[in-house]
């Protein structure tokens, strides 16, 4: 059975949502802790008591971001399984996060502020990094190619295309022009035609 939640862990995920919420509506500028602290229907010393600045807050909001991208269970790579059904399962993983409309909103906000000051953002992602191990998919392709199923290839870069070929349609025209999120059909779609890419592209030949 779960802990209850303590009263100042609700407190702190109120003020979290709030701020999520306000800056989503008026951006950073625009929100003030005094708007926060009202639509989370706490005193403005306790928004203060959990985050003493409004750069703290958005630095929390960045970190849930952070959290959600990176907490996908790790799918260790398998030598006797075919690389279709394991980068496929890799993949619908990535797809469900980006089809999530919490985790949207959180890359909304970071993306929004990084745009107005791209050197903070930076730095708070460095910040993030430190520490964090090899990114699932990442590691995945690492593997595949230690094991001799793909051919030489840069991981970083195998990487950074399979990304673009699933954000490119289930992620950046959700975000930036307000597209529907894809349907199961669509998802499953974007999914096999990234795989289909990627084997073309860098899987040797049995």
């Amino acid at each position: 059975m779960s802990r209850p939640q303590r009263l100042t862990d609700r407190k702190r995920e109120s003020i979290l949502t709030a701020a999520l919420q306000e800056f989503l509506s008026q951006g950073f500028d625009g929100t003030s802790m005094d708007r926060i602290a009202a639509s989370a229907e706490v005193s403005k010393r306790t928004v203060y008591n959990h985050f003493p600045s409004k750069d703290e807050l958005f630095e929390a909001i960045l970190r849930q971001l952070w959290e959600c991208a990176t907490a996908e269970e790790g799918l260790p790579y398998e030598p006797r399984r075919p690389l279709r059904e394991q980068l496929g399962e890799l993949l619908r993983r990535k797809m469900r996060l980006m089809q999530d409309r919490g985790f949207m909103d959180l890359a909304r906000v970071a993306i929004a502020e990084g745009v107005r000051r791209p050197d903070r953002a930076r730095e708070l992602i460095e910040r993030l990094e430190e520490g964090q191990g090899e990114e699932a998919l990442t590691a995945w392709i690492r593997a595949a190619a230690a094991d001799g199923k793909l051919k030489p290839l840069d991981v970083d870069l195998a990487e950074q295309q399979l990304h673009a070929l699933v954000k490119g349609a289930a992620f950046w025209p959700q975000l930036a022009l307000g597209a529907p999120p894809l349907s199961a059909k669509q998802q499953a779609q974007v999914v096999e035609g990234a795989v289909e890419m990627f084997l073309r592209c860098y899987a040797k030949k049995p």
